[in-house]
């Protein structure tokens, strides 16, 4: 049995829900398999074949179907790539190398490889968005503009231990409540049909599968400094899990070129916003 998962049975049950979530991807999608050194990295490919292409990494516990809101709204103008991030609940490899050891942005490399991508932009969310960051310091000439929705990886990570352990002991009942702590309020009116289903979809996930625990590695003053490109940065004052004033007040000072969005009343799961994010990319672009 893979460390990822507590049970075959819950795997099978996780992955057998995520296959009936990915049926009803925006304009169907594509689905394939990248080799990588690291094993298999499934990819979900949507929006017009010959549009600029968009990278979508999704957060720790998760898997790409948590970007099917936006998705919708992004592949209109962009084609769009979801990946399953390796060692996570999705059909990618279960490998989960330390994420210090340095082998996830030439991971990263050999997925837009497999693509045929050799430029892209990158939207990140969480672990997601510390993968992003990641990459785009070490490979700057791979991405042409970059959206990070609360990053790890740049502010104080938070211990959340001492309050979601003693929850989580009380089975489902404890798990929607650390769920709905992670999530914090809607910070864009109520949730799409598709991020209230992932949100619900996680619920399984959570009773099955063994989350990281290691805390990320930070970014650093001088790989933010590298970020040349456009940045687009979307933060929730409420956020349980990064201390967002702290990451707020890097990027300002490392990377001031940074268009920063402040949400006062959002928490971590910043899902909905990807309006936003391609208005942001238009304005990029014509600049």
């Amino acid at each position: 049995m893979s460390e990822v998962w507590k049970t075959e049975a819950g795997r099978t049950a996780v992955l057998a829900r995520y296959r009936e979530l990915l049926a009803n991807w925006p304009d169907g999608g594509e689905q394939r398999l990248i080799p990588t050194v690291q094993g298999e990295t499934f990819v979900v490919s949507s929006g017009p074949p010959d549009a600029p292409a968009v990278i979508l990494l999704h957060g720790s516990a998760a898997n790409a179907g948590s970007w099917m809101g936006d998705a919708a709204v992004l592949n209109r103008r962009f084609r769009v790539h979801a990946v399953d991030m390796i060692g996570e609940p999705g059909l990618s490899a279960p490998a989960r190398p330390p994420l210090a050891s340095g082998v996830y942005a030439p991971w990263l490399a050999e997925v837009l490889d497999g693509l045929g991508v050799r430029q892209a932009t990158l939207v990140g969310i969480s672990l997601g968005g510390w993968l992003a960051l990641h990459f785009a310091s070490a490979r700057p000439e791979r991405v042409t503009a970059l959206a990070v929705l609360c990053p790890g990886g740049v502010g104080r990570q938070k211990n959340i231990l001492l309050w979601a352990i003693p929850l989580l002991m009380l089975g489902g009942w404890g798990r929607r409540r650390v769920m709905d702590r992670i999530r914090g309020p809607v910070s864009s009116g109520e949730p799409s049909p598709a991020d209230a289903t992932f949100g619900a979809f996680m619920q399984t996930i959570f009773a099955h599968f063994r989350p990281r625990t290691e805390t990320l590695p930070a970014i650093t003053d001088a790989e933010l400094a590298r970020l040349s490109m456009p940045l687009f940065v979307v933060l929730g004052a409420r956020d349980v899990l990064i201390d967002s004033a702290d990451t707020r007040a890097r990027f300002e000072s490392a990377a001031p070129h940074a268009e920063i969005l402040w949400l006062a009343d959002a928490g971590h799961m910043l899902m909905g916003h990807g309006a936003r994010i391609a208005a942001f990319f238009r304005r990029a672009a014509e600049r």
